[in-house]
């Protein structure tokens, strides 16, 4: 009977032109070589009746606020436009989207200064075992699928009607409240869930023509996984290489001046292009080396 109920009252929710929103808490190990460093992610999965979007709720509050701040400069009319990166919050930069009735999915991210789209060419495919176990109050089913160049466990619920899930997971006779890799390097469990009305995620900022700001304005490029593996290689080898020829086609414009400044570790503040860039590319080579242990290691092959 409970099942019932439950079940006409979330179908009564997704009538009603309200969002669902699955809180999961994300703990990853982004480096191999350190599997005792564990870090952790508050993700989002909001649900509607047209699908559902997974982000992370620490890079939406950051962003958020961010483009608030950008707007208070750009109405300002000073001219001059000043973007603080340090210290945000939000470790997950990247957003699945899965549009209903068929599950489109897309990976939204970005690489260097650009921003990309990538359909997923693939379903998971899975088996469903016998077994059950409790999870909080969800009574659950396991399931198993290979994906994306890992193995995973998940523990799925019919109790909560939604074949959906978080990352890029879905299929299942009931929403995923937990999915395990097999090296435990990636773990994604349910810990919440509320209602909110309207729409989920914030409008694009609608940036002036003369300004480009990395990760903000602009549309998604839309690409394969293909592509996607391509652009991935050539960053991993010139980290610098959009960053440098902005600056370039910048430099050409009289209206508009571009400065990079940054430090370095021993808090030695850098203006000149060069030393930046240097300084950038070793930043970034550096951290590509501390997150060798994607969640998805086909996307990086």
């Amino acid at each position: 009977m409970k099942t019932k109920v439950l079940f006409f009252l979330l179908v009564g929710i997704l009538a009603g032109a309200q969002t669902n929103r699955f809180f999961y808490e994300y703990k990853f190990i982004p480096d191999s070589n350190n599997k005792e460093e564990v870090k952790k992610e508050m993700m989002l999965l909001d649900i509607n009746k047209n699908g559902s979007a997974y982000y992370s709720h620490d890079k939406f509050v950051a962003d958020s606020t961010s483009r608030a701040e950008l707007e208070k400069q750009i109405n300002s009319g000073s001219g001059n436009i000043s973007v603080n990166r340090r210290d945000r919050p939000g470790q997950v930069s990247y957003k699945i989207t899965k549009d209903y009735p068929d599950f489109k999915t897309y990976l939204f991210t970005n690489i260097s200064t650009d921003k990309y789209k990538i359909k997923e060419d693939k379903k998971p495919e899975w088996k469903i075992l016998p077994d059950k176990q409790k999870i909080g109050e969800y009574n659950t089913q396991k399931a198993i699928t290979s994906y994306g160049g890992r193995e995973w466990t998940a523990w799925f619920s019919s109790d909560i009607p939604f074949q959906d899930g978080p990352y890029k997971f879905y299929g299942l006779p009931g929403l995923i409240v937990k999915i395990e890799d097999a090296t435990g390097s990636h773990i994604m469990t349910l810990v919440g869930n509320k209602k909110i009305d309207g729409p989920a995620q914030d409008k694009e900022m609608q940036l002036p023509d003369n300004v480009r700001i990395l990760g903000m304005g602009g549309k998604e490029l839309e690409i394969t996984k293909d592509q996607y593996k391509k652009v991935w290689k050539a960053y991993v080898n010139d980290p610098t290489k959009n960053m440098r020829e902005m600056m370039m086609k910048s430099g050409g414009d009289s209206n508009t001046k571009v400065a990079f400044k940054m430090k370095t570790a021993d808090g030695k503040e850098l203006s000149d292009p060069n030393q930046v860039f240097k300084e950038m590319e070793k930043r970034t080579k550096e951290t590509l080396q501390k997150n060798n242990n994607p969640i998805e290691p086909d996307m990086t092959k």
